[in-house]
């Protein structure tokens, strides 16, 4: 089994930063591709970032591109998303998620997923 935990978030003013971090534990090895989602109040799961296993591959969501930046440690079983100027519309729940795929298709199938940590910018 695979465990996520994420921390980093917290409240922020709008036109801030914060960083995100997802540690994974268990059987680590046997996740590859990993991605950040958020769920804001009355609204669904969406995708905001994806990285493959080397980082050579990323994925963003339009609403984020140039604002926010996915990265991993594989060392560390970490991964990270470093989030710049946020805007209220950022405020959400942001999950951390993974799969024992590389690729990045299909990016709303993922097996693995932590808790959610609340991110909340004030404008």
């Amino acid at each position: 089994q695979v465990q996520l935990v994420e921390s980093g978030g917290g409240l922020v003013q709008s036109g801030g930063s914060l960083k995100l971090s997802c540690a994974a534990s268990g059987r680590s090895f046997s996740v590859y591709a990993m991605g950040w989602f958020r769920q804001a109040p009355g609204k669904g799961r969406e995708i905001v970032a994806a990285i493959n296993w080397t980082g050579r591959n990323t994925y963003y969501a339009d609403s984020v591109k140039s604002r926010f930046t996915i990265s991993r440690d594989n060392a560390k079983s970490t991964v990270y998303l470093q989030m710049n100027s946020l805007k209220p519309e950022d405020t959400a729940v942001y999950y951390c998620a993974g799969r024992p795929r590389n690729d990045l298709s299909n990016l709303d199938e993922f097996d693995y997923w932590g808790q959610g940590t609340q991110v909340t910018v004030s404008s």
